[in-house]
């Protein structure tokens, strides 16, 4: 699993704040829209795998000039590995459906940004792809009779060529929310959801007998089908954009938190079984959702500002849960607040004031001969109050930023000081 980082956002945190909110959460993999500098250099050192993005005002350039893709890669590419952990490069998104007027340079901008990887010497780390959308396949149900739309073919032929060349997978956005709210009531909304059918209601292919417990399935299914309906086969597909909108407009009823919620962490547990769709059990379906925080800048509906799984001071929409290692956590037990390494110790000073008067802190536990005393620092005492206030605050809009000094961690600072302490006990200093 993976989570889409976009950055049309009014109070965008920091992008070290962003990357303690992914290693808290135990996020492993991210997808950006373009190479943001900033979050580049803050994933540094992370071993977070990055898919980076070539934006769709990018691709006309540098699908007519190989320089210009050269410069691209050594610029956004060269200039971070390894420390940076990129694996993909997403060229463009949805070009065929979005700015078909581009698509005759779709693939030569793919070709051109694979040599200059090959150049680098990073074309065996480094993939090429770009996502589609589900409007170029027109009917895709039943999934085994689907094909992409035959004014692409030559495009599609060309592009699928590309990726088995150069062993890279198609990159699919697949909505089952679009495919709920356009179907004009032809599936019921238990089949988007990834919720049980009952016998009367399941969805069967008629030419294959698949049955397809999800649209998202079926949807990854007809891509399958559509790739294998050009003669292509054994090109691995990722899904690179799935989510569910947690509000909407009067008019967007299906766009509720409680939706949300159903979709995303169904999806996740889909996922995570590690199989694929009926097609190709085998083959699993690595997904990345749509997305990390709301995009409140966005222009268009309601929904299309409110995908976010979390909010910008790191706490989640909804509960959520990445399976049994709980790797996204759905509550406040799991991620924390604490100063930073090497933060301002007059800033700490501050910021600890600060959470134990205004912020409302309860901070009995470190005043002399208290629990949380010891160790008798400002970084200490810091991180207790600012965790506390956080805690008590995060699900209302309170921040985990202290003027800088704080981050967000996954790790409970209270079990180190507590082992701090028995290790000074032990050791009989507390006794001198």
């Amino acid at each position: 699993m993976g989570v889409n980082i976009g950055t049309d956002v009014s109070d965008m945190p920091s992008a070290s704040n962003i990357v303690d909110i992914l290693q808290a959460n135990q996020i492993t993999h991210v997808r950006l829209y373009d190479a943001n500098v900033h979050l580049l250099q803050a994933l540094s050192n992370t071993s977070i795998e990055v898919i980076v993005g070539v934006t769709n005002e990018e691709v006309l350039k540098i699908g007519e000039s190989p320089s210009a893709a050269a410069a691209w890669i050594n610029k956004n590419v060269v200039a971070y590995v390894p420390s940076t952990n990129i694996t993909a490069i997403a060229v463009g998104s949805e070009v065929l459906s979005t700015i078909p007027n581009v698509a005759p340079v779709l693939v030569p901008a793919m070709n051109s940004l694979h040599k200059a990887l090959v150049a680098a010497n990073l074309n065996f780390q480094v993939k090429v792809s770009t996502p589609q959308s589900m409007d170029i396949i027109p009917k895709p149900f039943p999934p085994s009779a689907a094909s992409f739309n035959s004014s692409w073919n030559s495009t599609m032929y060309q592009l699928l060529q590309f990726l088995k060349n150069t062993n890279s997978s198609y990159m699919l956005n697949a909505y089952p929310y679009y495919g709920y709210t356009k179907g004009d009531g032809i599936f019921p909304i238990e089949y988007a959801l990834f919720r049980p059918l009952p016998s009367v209601k399941q969805i069967v292919d008629p030419n294959t007998l698949f049955h397809y417990n999800s649209m998202f399935d079926a949807m990854v299914d007809a891509t399958y089908y559509s790739i294998e309906a050009l003669n292509f086969n054994n090109i691995p597909i990722i899904v690179t954009e799935t989510g569910w909108p947690s509000f909407g407009g009067a008019n967007e009823p299906d766009a509720t938190e409680e939706n949300a919620e159903l979709y995303i962490n169904n999806m996740i547990q889909r996922v995570m079984n590690d199989s694929g769709p009926p097609s190709q059990p085998n083959i699993a379906i690595n997904t990345y959702i749509y997305e990390l925080f709301n995009e409140d800048k966005r222009n268009g509906p309601v929904s299309e500002k409110n995908w976010g799984i979390f909010y910008t001071n790191g706490s989640t929409v909804f509960p959520l849960s990445f399976g049994a290692s709980d790797q996204i956590t759905g509550n406040s037990s799991g991620v924390f607040c604490v100063a930073k390494d090497g933060a301002d110790t007059d800033k700490l000073q501050a910021g600890l004031s600060w959470a134990c008067g205004q912020g409302g802190a309860n901070c009995a536990a470190i005043q002399q001969g208290q629990p949380c005393y010891l160790p008798n620092n400002v970084k200490s005492h810091a991180s207790y109050a600012y965790n506390d206030y956080y805690q008590k605050k995060h699900n209302g809009g309170g921040t985990c930023d202290f003027d800088g000094t704080a981050t967000i961690t996954s790790k409970d600072p209270s079990k180190f000081i507590w082992f701090l302490i028995s290790i000074l006990t032990h050791s009989g200093i507390f006794l001198l």
